[in-house]
């Protein structure tokens, strides 16, 4: 029988879409797909660390680092983030539910041996060095995510 496999493009820097990522990412693998998600863009900020890494950086590079949130559980929500209390609510609700938190599924990913790949160009592009990103994740540019997506039965771009 033939492996499925689903790819992912997360390009949002958004905590309910990069959850809604996640969320299927972690669906397909239990059922048995390959899954590749490969953070671009904002979407990098669901693998930076939560702590700060003492990295040499240049001016812009400093300045992306601080206006971008430093780990998953920091991201804003695309709607109704009023001010960084959005999350908060959001997060509370959650919590009542007994959902999973975003940086619970990205950790339920890595057991899931799903394949978390960081864009390579784009963190040369923001200034971000691996040191700052997740362990155990994998670095490559476009050309590696289209060999993937290219056997994909589930692409999707969130």
């Amino acid at each position: 029988m033939e492996t499925k496999k689903t790819t992912i493009v997360l390009f949002s820097g958004d905590y309910d879409k990069a959850m809604a990522a996640y969320i299927i990412a972690n669906g397909a693998a239990a059922y048995d797909h390959e899954v590749t998600i490969f953070h671009t863009f904002w979407g990098l900020n669901a693998l930076r660390k939560d702590e700060h890494v003492p990295v040499k950086k240049g001016f812009m590079e400093k300045m992306f680092g601080k206006m971008m949130p430093r780990g998953a559980d920091k991201m804003g929500l695309s709607k109704m983030n009023f001010a960084g209390m959005g999350p908060k609510m959001i997060k509370d609700v959650m919590k009542k539910h007994n959902a999973l938190t975003l940086p619970q599924l990205i950790e339920m990913a890595q057991e899931q041996d799903i394949k978390l790949v960081a864009c390579t160009m784009t963190m040369d592009l923001l200034g971000l060095q691996q040191e700052e990103l997740l362990n155990n994740i994998e670095y490559a540019g476009v050309a590696a995510y289209l060999a993937d997506a290219e056997d994909g039965n589930v692409n999707l771009f969130i």
